[in-house]
């Protein structure tokens, strides 16, 4: 899918990955830029339109979808991560708070904007998940198991959409430097960086792109005896 002349809908487009998604999809051409956020007074961005939207909110979610009828590119970026070892005693509280936004918000956004992207002669969906939908630490472990089952519930949409035309791309990740990751002491990709490469994969037509390094390692050490995902992974120093 091209960027030139698409009308664009990004979720969480108020700050960090998502205020990137949407400035780069204007430089790149896109007629228009609905920006979601929970309050869209804090959308700073000129030249987008912004659009009240909490992807836990089903009502602002359908109303969203009525506002945007003429979206061609959904990007499903809104996530949040809680640190804690899932030992703790509210991991489960938290965890479900993340499945609230992670998993079953991206799927509510993208069931609202089916329906609109087939009407628009297909369109695509971009969906932002991690490296984290494959590994674990101990620090994010109930935040990695909400991003396993968003990359599955990515690859479910792929498949349930192929009919109507609607291109579904998978975006893997490690650390990016926004405010989520605030406090990490660990290397960060800039924002930048990781959407010139993600819109190039969605006009390139692919399903998956791993956008640095880290991911490409650990996608291969899937498939390794032992597998990667049997341990932490170890950064070199």
């Amino acid at each position: 899918m091209k960027l030139d002349n698409a009308i664009v809908l990004v979720t969480g487009a108020n700050r960090g990955l998502g205020e990137e998604f949407a400035r780069q999809a204007l430089a790149r051409g896109a007629r228009k830029v609905y920006a979601g956020a929970r309050d869209p007074s804090t959308v700073a961005l000129p030249g987008v339109v912004p659009v009240r939207l909490d992807i836990n909110d089903a009502a602002q979610v359908r109303d969203a979808a009525a506002a945007c009828a003429d979206a061609t590119l959904v990007i499903n970026n809104a996530g949040i991560a809680s640190p804690g070892s899932l030992l703790d005693e509210d991991s489960i509280a938290a965890m479900r708070r993340m499945m609230d936004t992670n998993v079953y918000g991206m799927l509510r956004v993208s069931q609202a904007f089916a329906p609109v992207l087939a009407a628009n002669r297909g369109g695509a969906f971009l969906n932002v998940l991690s490296v984290a939908s494959w590994i674990s630490t101990p620090g994010l472990a109930a935040y990695a198991a909400t991003k396993s089952a968003a990359w599955s519930v990515n690859n479910g949409l792929r498949i349930a959409l192929k009919q109507q035309g609607t291109q579904v791309l998978g975006l893997h990740v490690g650390f990016v430097d926004t405010e989520l990751t605030r406090g990490i002491d660990l290397p960060k990709l800039a924002p930048a960086e990781v959407v010139a490469r993600a819109y190039a994969a969605l006009e390139e037509g692919k399903s998956e792109v791993l956008i640095d390094e880290l991911s490409q390692n650990v996608k291969r050490g899937l498939s390794q005896e032992p597998g990667i995902y049997l341990d932490v992974v170890q950064r070199p120093t």
